[in-house]
């Protein structure tokens, strides 16, 4: 029966994942293909430079929603004791199929977005403490360089450094998900690193020019 339940949660995840909000916000309000468009990213990030908060905002917390509910399906079908080694791990497969689905997603010809919004919403769910702590992070180096791939690097490295040096989880398995997130998005950002060395990466919001 846990079995059972465990292929159903990760099955559902990974098709909570594959909802591309960004593609369909962009096809059933504007006509447009996203992915066509600005960076070419389907994501929260580029769906706000390509069609302003008013999509953007709704895409964002959709993703981040897709990313939490995915990796709490463990727990909402009481797949495995709670507070167990075996829960955290089924959340941990389950994040890792939503975020799959994002990058991957079934409904969207397999292109999707980076899936830093939606590895934001599984980290929420297994740590929210210190997804938070991560997410002012994030903030802050946004504000101080304007830059949104710095700022996401930044905070997602951040947080296995903080899981182990401040929070001092038991949890090695959650480690090893840390890390592996961490080097997943930096090695998903190259093309960004190469802008940033070169000045060439986008801000997020660009300051107009005077006349």
């Amino acid at each position: 029966m846990i079995i059972s339940l465990s292929v159903i949660a990760v099955v559902l995840a990974y098709l909570a994942g594959s909802i591309p909000s960004s593609v369909w916000a962009g096809k059933l309000f504007h006509g447009i293909d996203i992915r066509e468009h600005g960076s070419g990213n389907a994501g929260a990030t580029n769906t706000i430079r390509v069609l302003g908060w008013k999509n953007g905002i709704p895409v964002l917390i959709f993703d981040l929603f897709k990313g939490w509910l995915a990796a709490m399906l463990p727990k909402l079908l009481a797949a495995a004791p709670e507070n167990s080694e075996t829960m955290m791990v089924l959340m941990i497969v389950c994040g890792m199929a939503a975020i799959l689905g994002h990058v991957f997603p079934l409904f969207a010809g397999f292109r999707g977005g980076k899936g830093v919004a939606t590895t934001f919403g599984v980290l929420l769910a297994l740590h929210p403490l210190l997804t938070l702590t991560c997410a002012g992070i994030f903030l802050l180096v946004l504000f101080i360089s304007g830059y949104v791939s710095l700022s996401s690097m930044t905070a997602v490295t951040m947080f296995p450094i903080l899981l182990v040096t401040v929070f001092r989880t038991p949890s090695a398995i959650l480690i090893i998900f840390s890390v592996v997130v961490a080097l997943a998005v930096i090695i998903t950002h190259t093309k960004n690193i190469g802008r940033l060395l070169r000045g060439e990466e986008n801000k997020f919001i660009r300051k107009k020019k005077s006349n």
